[in-house]
């Protein structure tokens, strides 16, 4: 039920279900773990070691058998925080050594929500004004409400201004959006909506597939083509686009 989640904060898969078993048991034994989990004694003997090393259980002594019992889930939150903080103390120096090597012109493609997530990233370390073509508020995906939250608010830090071309259905359908946004922006003629959108920012320009309005597809394609020249032309056209469609008033 929860071992998956376990396993995300770094529990091998014998610890995430033996910890598992112990919450909902309370206090047992080996044996019983062992025919509770379908994992062998030897197994188990080590993985709980490991449990107690972290500090997540803790051996009952006075009895027959040896007894464990799980200590309070709060305990996770607390490794959890441990894991954070030895990662900040070494991050200014991970991004000394990811800017050592500076970005050629490439072209490559993110999958999935987390590499939505990876394209909202890359426009804050652009920290230059987005532009959007075709946009269908995609953002607004009930999947990335606390990472939009988060992101929203450096973007703000950052000085980071968005102006989008909508499709026009976005009008209709989620007029909250342009709202949030906020302006500049314009609507396309309804006869040019698209199932795609384009986005300029930096040295970037990034086109989709599997996205719709205020959602996106599990395995939403992302393409990103890294070249300033590239990007500038875009910004051209995204011009040429925003002179012809009707002002917002």
């Amino acid at each position: 039920m929860y071992s998956e989640i376990f396993l995300e904060l770094g529990l091998s898969p014998n610890e995430a279900k033996i910890y598992e078993r112990l919450l909902i048991e309370g206090d047992t034994t080996v044996g019983r773990l062992a025919l509770g989990t379908n994992i062998h004694r030897r197994n188990i003997y080590d993985a709980m070691q490991r449990l107690v090393s972290k500090g997540l259980v803790f051996q009952i002594f006075g009895h027959g058998d040896n007894v464990y019992k799980p200590v309070e889930p709060a305990k996770l939150m607390e490794l959890l925080d441990e894991k954070r903080g030895h990662l900040q103390a070494i991050l200014p120096r991970l991004e000394v050594l990811h800017r050592h090597h500076p970005q050629r012109e490439a072209v490559y493609m993110y999958k999935g929500i987390e590499g939505f997530k990876n394209y909202l990233r890359d426009i804050l370390n652009s920290k230059e004004d987005a532009y959007f073509i075709g946009a269908k508020g995609a953002w607004f995906d009930p999947r990335l409400k606390n990472f939009l939250d988060s992101f929203l608010k450096q973007a703000k830090t950052k000085g980071i201004r968005y102006h989008h071309l909508f499709d026009y259905e976005v009008k209709n359908q989620a007029n909250h959006v342009p709202k949030a946004a906020g302006k500049p922006y314009k609507f396309l003629p309804k006869k040019y909506s698209t199932p795609s959108m384009v986005d300029i920012f930096g040295d970037r320009v990034v086109s989709f597939t599997g996205a719709g309005i205020c959602e996106i597809d599990e395995d939403i394609s992302i393409f990103v083509t890294v070249s300033r020249p590239m990007a500038e032309s875009y910004k051209t056209w995204f011009q040429f686009m925003w002179d012809h469609c009707p002002a917002i008033s």
